[in-house]
């Protein structure tokens, strides 16, 4: 792509934050933009319509980076070997490193271990296996039993303003939480590190979503012997991980939260702002072989190890990024409680409403207030 042809599709994507924002809180007749609701509502698209713009436009102009028949070679062993076959295991968490860390007033602990989540042969011949080192974050006090929040954060994050959006200071203040936050490969801490994750190469996408589920899981299994239950939630990104390690592994509760229908659907549904030089990869992130390799990571076809009552699924109402869909359609499988935001998919993160449905969920879980 020419540098005058980038600079343009930059351009008129940004002049049209606006004119999208209007449009989408505008279309069902019932918003007021001159009500306290409605100019928050406003506000909250608009975050989403930039955070797009500055995720998709500002990397790199995508290309293609593999063939429709190479992705339908890998579909024929993965599909051969199902869910079961593709997530083994998970190897022994064994720390390498803990290091003491603050966030403003928040402390928590760093700790790097390495970790190889055996690839199916497929995708180990890609380059994709191997070990890498892993990062989660803590926030814990005491030597006792206390309820543990496995949090997997979106994409942008992982790094340790997660402390912030997933409120792990109140929650070990007022509910006696002690937090975990994995950090996803290719984010945060990990931006610089082998792997890259996500990209434009389906393959990568699924061999990285495979590993973050098989690290997420040992992080899971290391923090179970000190507590008195276990709670998993994902957001956006992450909310793939979270389902399917509450489908793998026994679980008290599981909260997913703007969820998305997966990672290279996602991906594909907006790279359309770069214009008709990326048709072919959105063509390859849609393809049939490439929906046939992410069934492996498919959590909307598979049933969480925690019962309905312990199951919720936050859904924004004027979600920008993954729509209403995946939230709706994930309902319909799952049960449980589905709560709107009737705002954004960035604007969930600061809102209210969301923080007292976590909490209620919380603590039916085993949370209790500390006084």
């Amino acid at each position: 792509m020419k540098a005058t042809e980038r600079a343009y599709r930059i351009g008129r994507d940004f002049a049209g934050v606006l004119p999208r924002a209007h449009a989408a809180v505008s279309s069902n007749g019932e918003w007021n933009p001159l009500s306290l609701n409605g100019v928050r509502q406003f506000g909250e698209v608009m975050l989403d319509e930039l955070a797009l713009s500055g995720m998709t436009l500002t990397a790199p102009p995508p290309r293609q980076e593999r063939t429709v028949e190479s992705c339908a070679a890998a579909a024929d062993e993965l599909t051969a070997l199902g869910m079961a076959g593709v997530h083994v295991e998970p190897d022994e968490l064994r720390p390498t490193t803990i290091r003491r860390r603050r966030f403003g007033r928040s402390r928590y602990e760093q700790v790097s271990f390495e970790h190889d989540p055996h690839l199916p042969a497929s995708l180990a011949a890609e380059g994709f296996g191997g070990p890498a080192t892993a990062v989660v974050h803590l926030c814990r006090s005491g030597d006792e039993a206390r309820p543990w929040l496995v949090w997997v954060h979106g994409a942008g994050q992982g790094q340790p303003i997660d402390l912030v959006f997933s409120r792990a200071r109140r929650l070990q203040e007022r509910l006696g939480y002690n937090i975990a936050l994995p950090v996803q490969p290719g984010c945060g801490v990990r931006r610089d590190r082998w792997p890259t994750y996500p990209n434009m190469d389906p393959l990568n996408n699924l061999a990285g979503m495979i590993r973050v589920v098989s690290e997420v899981r040992a992080v899971l299994r290391w923090l179970r012997p000190q507590a008195s239950t276990v709670a998993v939630s994902g957001v956006s990104m992450g909310s793939p991980v979270a389902g399917l390690v509450a489908h793998l592994e026994q679980v008290d509760a599981v909260a997913v939260y703007t969820p998305i229908f997966g990672l290279n659907e996602m991906i594909a549904a907006h790279l359309g702002r770069w214009g008709p030089s990326v048709r072919d990869t959105i063509a390859l992130l849609r393809s049939e072989p490439v929906e046939r390799v992410m069934s492996v990571v498919d959590y909307q076809t598979v049933e969480p190890s925690p019962p309905p009552a312990r199951r919720l699924i936050v859904g924004a109402w004027h979600d920008q990024m993954a729509r209403r869909d995946p939230a709706e359609r994930l309902h319909e499988r799952w049960g449980g409680e589905l709560y709107w935001h009737r705002g954004s998919h960035v604007g969930h993160l600061f809102a209210a409403g969301v923080q007292h449905a976590s909490e209620r969920l919380l603590t039916v879980v085993g949370g209790k207030p500390v006084r």
